[in-house]
């Protein structure tokens, strides 16, 4: 179609506004969370809890609660979480080197509740209160109108205990605003309480994966997947985590059914500039989820899970598995610094796969933190945006993106990437963005389109420090037919 002179002196008009209006970094105050986890079942809380103590200065932790789980169906070990902590205490004087908003030990101390001793909805009922579904209650109703995110690495019947108190105790309004508050992501159903709070609690959001291990999004992150990096090899952990970085790395202990299985269900809370909690579809480090109700066939109704959990139907929409369609990208000698592979990989894994190296190197980074100065270690690039961060344009317009005003806290060389993330726009297929990398700004043209659609583009800025470091800044374009 010919572009009339008014058209293109639109398109230059947009070019050129967005190129005036700063969009520095934003990522607002740190995210609360609520732990729940079934330590000392499998070497993998651990694991995970080690990573969650390196990112205690981007989340906003509220309770660290041990649970039961299919897995653990008695005696809540909460004193395996305070000799975590212990060894975090050790390490907590250099972490501050890097950050000042790291907790103390005592801090976190303060936080460690122990949930019901029994198994799922055996522990869910009148008089079954425990401290740890009190200590939920608690910090709903402090007052805070940020969102509290329960993330779930084992059974849930602790959380379940705290909604029956609130419906069965609290005025009806209240209730809803406390219950309304809560964000839920819980790594499958390791006991029969999640199905009964899905249930019973419509509005209440969820994410999880129900029924078998294998079919849920959070495996992408426990094992080695044809095609991507090998992050999370036992040589890798030993040599990056484990072996020669202080008393935290050595309390990371080794495999036993799968690397880090809970670590997803934070992952999305962390700033980096991609992860938008509150919008699952839109991807983040965590993975990507979309609002739906799965079939019976889908999640296997009629069977059992690991652990023997038997697998109910979902009687509302959850938020749950999503495919994506990804290319890696890889460093090449010569050339431009990156390039895509000749592999394609479509599923739902990919959504967290496609992220999994950068956020292994992140991980690697901060135990860096635990025992070396700030100068002898590295941190990621700050994302600065020139373009604002949503746009409106119109069918088949130039547009321009520029992320000129990043830079590295260590002085290190970056690499830029920018790419169209189609599965989080409301287009089946990615915009032609041209060779959009080495560069901090792309021009492209936008698709023609008959009605309005979303586009989301993402800035992937790398440093070349040891390990090297990503973070990302999102821009939205709504785009109109003419």
């Amino acid at each position: 179609m010919t572009r009339s002179p008014i058209r293109l002196a639109a398109a230059v008009l947009l070019m050129t506004t967005a190129t005036l209006v700063a969009a520095e970094p934003a990522e607002g105050p740190p995210h609360r969370a609520v732990i729940l986890t079934d330590i000392k079942a499998d070497p993998d809380d651990e694991q995970s809890l080690v990573r969650l103590l390196l990112y205690a200065n981007e989340i906003d932790i509220e309770a660290l609660i041990a649970t039961t789980s299919t897995h653990r169906r008695h005696d809540p070990a909460a004193d395996a979480i305070r000799a975590m902590l212990a060894t975090y205490g050790e390490v907590h004087g250099n972490l501050l080197l890097h950050d000042e908003r790291y907790p103390s030990e005592e801090a976190l101390r303060a936080l460690v509740k122990t949930g019901s001793p029994e198994y799922g909805m055996a522990g869910v009922g009148k008089d079954k209160d425990t401290e740890g579904s009190d200590w939920i209650i608690r910090v709903l109703q402090e007052d805070d109108p940020r969102p509290v995110w329960v993330s779930v690495w084992g059974g849930v019947n602790t959380l379940a205990q705290a909604l029956y108190r609130i419906r069965d105790e609290f005025p009806a309004d209240e209730a809803q605003r406390l219950v309304g508050k809560l964000r839920v992501y819980t790594i499958s159903d390791q006991d029969d309480s999640g199905p009964w709070i899905r249930r019973e609690f419509p509005d209440l959001f969820y994410i999880v994966s129900p029924g078998d291990y294998g079919r849920s999004t959070w495996t992408a992150f426990t094992r080695g997947f044809p095609g991507f990096g090998d992050y999370i090899s036992n040589e890798w952990l030993a040599d990056n985590i484990q072996q020669g970085h202080g008393p935290l790395g050595a309390k990371y202990p080794d495999v036993a059914w799968g690397v880090e299985g809970d670590t997803p269900s934070y992952l999305a809370l962390i700033p980096n500039g991609l992860n938008v909690p509150d919008r699952p579809d839109w991807g983040s480090w965590g993975g990507r989820y979309e609002l739906y109700q799965p079939t019976d066939a889908e999640i296997g109704v009629g069977g059992t899970a690991p652990g023997n959990v038997a697998i109910e139907p979902e009687t509302r929409p959850i938020w749950t598995n999503a495919v994506d369609k990804f290319t890696p990208w890889v460093r090449t000698e010569f050339g431009r610094s990156i390039g895509p592979v000749d592999a394609t990989y479509e599923s739902n894994h990919v959504t967290l796969l496609r992220w999994r190296d950068d956020i292994q190197r992140d991980f690697a980074a901060r135990m860096d933190w635990t025992i070396k100065p700030y100068a002898e270690t590295n941190h990621p690039p700050i994302v600065g945006l020139v373009t604002d961060r949503e746009l409106t344009a119109t069918s088949g317009q130039g547009l321009l993106l520029d992320a000129s005003r990043s830079r590295d806290p260590d002085g290190d060389s970056l690499t830029y990437h920018w790419f169209n993330y189609a599965e989080a726009g409301t287009l089946d297929e990615p915009v032609d963005m041209g060779w959009a990398v080495n560069q901090p700004g792309v021009w492209f043209r936008l698709p023609e389109v008959s009605t309005t659609e979303t586009l989301h583009f993402i800035v992937r800025v790398t440093d070349k420090g040891e390990p090297a470091l990503s973070r990302y800044a999102r821009v939205i374009v709504t785009v109109q037919p003419d």
